[in-house]
């Protein structure tokens, strides 16, 4: 059997855009490819990430908001970053991983000033299917 190949998805604090890439990954290629999420710093999991991820059948309650260095692997195959300050500030990783920049809008950012629920929701779920499709298609950017 072969060994499935890694891919990093790497965001600012690894509490949304992330994370909702690392749960599209594991439901829909997880027999294909090994997961991981991580930020550039950590700010814990974005609980509207959680919610709208649940609505389609995706748990990412219990994945954990990380850095790269508090992974339990440090090499990948891929790495993709979700969001432009990552991919500014993207950490090395050695000369056998592909880097790729694919940018999602920040959910927090896209609801800053609404107060209606549904509308600030509608904002992460926009996010969470534009990265369902990417994810999806995937190898078309591998």
């Amino acid at each position: 059997m072969m060994n499935k190949k890694t891919i990093l998805f790497l965001c600012t604090g690894n509490s949304c855009r992330s994370q909702m890439a690392e749960g599209w990954g594991h439901a829909l290629k997880g027999h294909k490819y090994d997961f991981y999420s991580a930020g550039i710093e950590k700010h814990g999991q974005n609980p509207n990430a959680i919610k709208v991820m649940s609505e389609v059948r995706v748990d990412i309650s219990n994945q954990e908001s990380q850095t790269v260095d508090e992974l339990p692997i440090q090499e990948f195959d891929y790495v993709v970053t979700v969001c432009g300050h990552a991919n500014e500030h993207c950490p090395y990783f050695p000369a056998k991983t592909k880097v790729i920049h694919v940018g999602f809008e920040d959910p927090p950012k896209l609801a800053q000033g609404l107060s209606d629920e549904e509308a600030i929701l509608d904002c992460y779920r926009q996010v969470r299917d534009e990265v369902r499709n990417f994810v999806a298609n995937i190898e078309e950017a591998l």
